[in-house]
């Protein structure tokens, strides 16, 4: 990519350093909920997806940090994508049973990361990227659709 690319794709900093800055922090917090669904879900369909959400999103995380440390080792944290939105970053209280307070922050954040991987496709020229982009959208499509049958499932 020639530094002229770089300006006109982000103002500041190179598309991929940006995205790989928010995907780290966007994985961390599905992380973070998955272990809360660890300790509070009731269902073991919940439990098994939050176990798969944690083993995939921090083998990712890992790479994006080598990746970044490889790639940009004299830029410094672009803050992320800001046009994206990434759902909630914990399960809220409520009245409703923890595994669907689960499946309703889960879907947006999973939809968050999915529109930040559709960018990825559009504007990264790394090939790694690019993959990555493919499996978050993949996984987290998949994951959705599961979410959603549950949930309709759960609250007849």
């Amino acid at each position: 990519m020639h530094s002229g690319e770089h300006g006109a794709m982000m103002k500041d900093a190179p598309f991929d350093a940006m995205f790989i800055d928010g995907m780290i922090v966007h994985h961390a917090g599905a992380v973070a909920m998955a272990k809360q669904a660890l300790a509070e879900a009731q269902r073991p369909e919940i439990k098994k997806l939050a176990e798969a959400i944690i083993a995939t999103q921090e083998a990712e995380i890992a790479q994006m940090k080598q990746w970044r440390a490889a790639w940009y080792p004299n830029l410094s944290d672009t803050g992320g994508m800001h046009d994206v939105d990434m759902g909630p970053m914990s399960v809220a209280a409520g009245d409703a049973p923890f595994d669907i307070r689960f499946i309703e922050a889960m879907i947006p954040h999973h939809e968050g990361a999915i529109a930040m991987a559709q960018m990825a496709l559009q504007k990264s020229t790394r090939p790694e990227i690019r993959q990555l982009a493919e499996a978050i959208i993949a996984a987290q499509q998949a994951e959705i659709e599961q979410m959603k049958q549950w949930r309709a499932a759960w609250t007849k």
